[in-house]
């Protein structure tokens, strides 16, 4: 019976410590593609300081957590949101419209980081 004690608490301590990185990251996505939603609306605004005052606020925010993800995460996707970021904060900066599509692209890469580190059958098999 004893045999069976450490790898079952193993196993559980490894799935609590899934849950809880999705919750983080589920959390960390969300409050950046609001952010990258308000850079949007000032963006629509043609609001263009404001906007790229919220691209850098939610780049920094970003960056704060890159090595969390590199180190939980796949790189590639982290990878392609932080070229994202990069991106549109310099189509921001020289206010080119262009940049809604970025915007867009972006969040979207955000909520597929979201997805592959979300604990489901999808992600297990």
């Amino acid at each position: 019976m004893k045999s069976w004690l450490i790898p079952t608490f193993l196993l559980a301590a490894i799935l609590a410590l899934s849950v809880l990185n999705c919750r983080a990251v589920d959390q960390d996505v969300v409050r950046w593609q609001s952010q990258l939603e308000e850079a949007e609306a000032a963006v629509s605004a043609k609001n263009w300081k404001q906007a790229e005052d919220l691209i850098s606020q939610s780049y920094e925010d970003w960056s704060g957590r890159q090595t969390y993800l590199h180190i939980t995460a796949e790189h590639e996707v982290v990878d392609g949101a932080d070229a994202l970021y990069r991106r549109c904060a310099a189509l921001i900066s020289v206010q080119a419209s262009e940049c809604m599509a970025d915007l867009a692209g972006l969040r979207h890469q955000l909520w597929l980081l979201s997805e592959t580190e979300r604990f489901s059958i999808k992600n297990v098999l």
